[in-house]
């Protein structure tokens, strides 16, 4: 394939601003293409910059509340794409919601939205009745009705996508999230790496990290520590992540005298050691379009305990590289308790996990994916 000039618009990058698993999936993307190709990045933040051969290109967005923010960051967005748009952009990508505000004045060009979520996934698999939510997810409706092409991070999410806006299913398709597996790869004294946070190095660790928000499901994994106990009295839980819900755990483990540590927002080489010195990773959400995390936990070959939902029911093969469990406090501490009682295979479960990484999920495989999308827009 020829060379290809080639926009990303998304409100977060790695290199900015830093929120969820938008940001990686996207600047990942981009730097995994830009090895062949022209990429260019629009995003907020600072300076313009090149990284990884990515040209990034920022602004500075405000207003009162999220809706309007978003679209002024989308003009800004179209204002700077005008700057670089000679020679002509081939292909235009835009991720989320967050800037279908750009995808409407740039609709006649060659357009590709993805879907890394949507507003009725990320409250939890309901319809909200608040303005700010009835406005966004009209946009997402929009940028489906509009772009050339779309894409989703998992089938579970297409069918959504498809279920929620009415996107034709020849239109849309499924493109994973990727990863950089080496990132994870580490010499770790599981240990030491306890012992630092107080715990017994022979204790067995539990480790959750992600937003505290209803959609990750933190408060169904501190109402299943009790039950954990009671088998694994020794056990200990860290949870690393901001949100809404972190005080009122915080209290509520504090309250029944639970074992658990809430470690707030960690940098990363700190989430490796911890990956690397758990014994169980545990992702008790509601709801997940695909769940990184999991991909993240596969790379530092790590067991996953995990809701049976979305892209991690897809991915999951149950008692092979992970355990699936019900959205349930019982279900969720019956799984953490079948791995650390060391069931049949449980020693091989991080090891399958990498092995499927390493043949489904490294990003060069995704850019490949994606590279097919955008020939089918270019023609």
């Amino acid at each position: 394939m020829e060379k290809l000039k080639i926009a990303f618009f998304c409100w977060e990058s790695v290199y900015s601003e830093k929120i969820g698993g938008l940001s990686p999936g996207a600047t990942y993307l981009a730097e995994t293409l830009a090895k062949d190709h022209e990429v260019h990045f629009f995003t907020r933040g600072g300076e313009d910059r090149d990284i990884k051969r990515v040209h990034y290109h920022y602004c500075r967005p405000y207003a009162n509340n999220i809706v309007e923010f978003c679209k002024n960051m989308s003009d800004a967005m179209v204002d700077m794409f005008r700057l670089y748009d000679s020679p002509r952009f081939d292909v235009l990508h835009f991720h989320d919601w967050h800037v279908v505000e750009a995808l409407h004045r740039l609709r006649e060009r060659n357009t590709v939205l993805t879907y890394h979520s949507t507003e009725f996934g990320r409250i939890g698999g309901r319809f909200g009745e608040w303005w700010e939510s009835k406005e966004i997810a009209g946009k997402e409706w929009y940028g489906g009705l509009i772009a050339k092409r779309v894409t989703a991070v998992s089938q579970t999410l297409k069918n959504e996508v498809m279920w929620l806006y009415r996107v034709p299913e020849e239109k849309i398709e499924v493109v994973n999230n990727g990863i950089f597996p080496e990132a994870y790869d580490a010499n770790i004294d599981a240990g030491e790496v306890k012992k630092a946070y107080g715990i017994h190095p022979f204790a067995p660790l539990v480790f959750f990290i992600g937003r505290m928000e209803y959609q990750k499901g933190p408060d169904m994994l501190i109402e299943a520590v009790p039950r954990v106990l009671a088998e694994h009295w020794d056990a200990q839980f860290i949870m690393a992540g901001e949100g809404s819900m972190k005080h009122q755990l915080e209290a509520r483990a504090r309250e029944r005298g639970l074992p658990v540590r809430f470690l707030g927002y960690i940098p990363d080489s700190e989430y490796v050691r911890l990956l690397h010195a758990s014994d169980a990773i545990v992702i008790p959400s509601r709801n997940e379009p695909f769940g990184l995390v999991l991909l993240e936990a596969w790379s530092a070959k790590r067991p996953v305990v995990a809701c049976d939902v979305g892209g991690l029911a897809e991915n999951i093969d149950n008692f092979v590289n992970g355990v699936k469990v019900h959205q349930n406090p019982e279900s969720i501490a019956w799984g953490i308790n079948f791995v650390l009682n060391g069931g049949s295979g449980v020693a091989g479960y991080g090891w399958n996990g990498w092995k499927k990484v390493d043949r489904m999920f490294r990003w060069e495989v995704i850019a490949r994916k994606m590279l097919d999308v955008y020939r089918k827009v270019i023609t």
